[in-house]
């Protein structure tokens, strides 16, 4: 508990700075865990040999690496400022694309299922989908370290967001959508054998997780694909 309110200090500290200032200290802290990750650069390495057959060259391998921790230490100063900042503002940053697609579903009565993956700045893009088109329910993994669940609740359900922990969270989310809420999964991540279906994987069979489809088929909802971009990271598309 004495770790979790000196973080909260220090959360105050930086929120007292400007945003530049808070992503220069951020993101050299990312170059930083870069160069004291050798396994794990080793894995992004295989893993990026695996998807393009070899195809890249080692700077755009390099570039890649170097990315996955400024963009990781992106999301969670995007957590941090989460907590503080208003839909005002996350409407100052995000512009959606294709809305009338979803604003004609949601014009009907039902809910969506929002499939979307860890990609670009997720923690904002979130965030602007649940505050600024609709509220969304998701599912969260805790912290080992359980005191600071609280800290990441606050973070999303500030935004409307309801949260089910992983463990049992597919009951919240069909709940859900039996009353015609929407639900927002982050459906790239490896499923274990026995609950996922096989996949084309970038030429390779991989496991993924089903329950966007099966919900889909239970409550006849549709699907819709989200994902958040940005050439300047200032302005997001």
């Amino acid at each position: 508990m004495i770790l979790y309110r000196l973080f909260l200090v220090l959360d105050a500290v930086l929120m007292k700075l400007p945003h530049s200032w808070r992503k220069a200290l951020f993101t050299s802290l990312a170059s930083l865990a870069h160069l004291l990750a050798p396994k794990r650069n080793l894995i992004i390495q295989q893993n990026l040999n695996l998807a393009f057959n070899n195809s890249l060259t080692d700077v755009e391998k390099k570039e890649i690496e170097c990315y996955c921790y400024r963009n990781l230490a992106l999301n969670l100063l995007q957590t941090m400022e989460n907590r503080h900042n208003t839909p005002k503002e996350l409407e100052s940053k995000v512009t959606f694309q294709n809305r009338e697609i979803v604003d004609e579903i949601l014009a009907q009565g039902k809910g969506i299922i929002f499939v979307a993956a860890h990609f670009g700045n997720w923690e904002l893009g979130g965030a602007a989908l649940s505050s600024l088109i609709t509220p969304v329910a998701s599912i969260y993994k805790g912290f080992s370290r359980r005191e600071f669940d609280p800290y990441l609740l606050e973070a999303r359900t500030r935004h409307k967001m309801s949260l089910a922990e992983k463990t049992g969270a597919l009951k919240h989310m069909a709940k859900t959508l039996k009353n015609n809420g929407s639900i927002l999964l982050m459906m790239d991540q490896s499923a274990a054998p026995k609950y996922g279906v096989t996949a084309d994987f970038f030429g390779h069979g991989a496991y993924h997780n089903a329950a966007a489809a099966q919900l889909a088929l239970k409550f006849n909802c549709p699907i819709v694909g989200v994902y958040i971009l940005s050439e300047d990271e200032q302005h997001y598309t």
